[in-house]
């Protein structure tokens, strides 16, 4: 039994289309890499919030960060074989690259701990102040 089983109703990637350029097959690999570290990096995070930030005002911020970064770094592991066989599939076979909601799910996910991280800063300083 194999970890990775193809789909029946896909060949094997090495079958489909024309062999690429090596230099596509190269740079999609480096892109997949790239999601990886990003992934390890956000998982770093996450860890880093919850056991080396001290504590916020409120109660419940450095479990809440720690958890939406490793959330989006889990996320971003488990999607990015996938991504990757897609554009590789998409290389082969001469068509267009598969558009991607990672990036958004991204973007929009570290702009809300930015936010949040802001929010309970704030209430910090209120909080020194009085």
């Amino acid at each position: 039994m194999t970890l990775f089983r193809p789909r029946p109703d896909r060949p094997p990637l090495h079958e489909v289309g024309e062999t690429p350029d090596y230099r596509f097959s190269l740079a999609n690999e480096r892109t997949f890499l790239a999601w990886i570290r990003t992934s390890l990096a956000l998982l770093a995070g996450g860890v880093a919030v919850v056991q080396i930030v001290p504590d916020f005002a409120f109660a419940g911020a450095r479990p809440m960060l720690g958890v939406i970064l490793i959330v989006m770094s889990t996320v971003i592991a488990a999607t990015s074989y996938a991504r990757w066989e897609r554009r590789e599939r998409a290389i082969r076979l001469g068509g267009p690259l598969p558009r991607s909601v990672l990036p958004r799910v991204v973007g929009i996910g570290l702009s809300v701990v930015m936010v949040l991280a802001l929010v309970f800063v704030l209430m910090e300083v209120v909080r020194g102040q009085e």
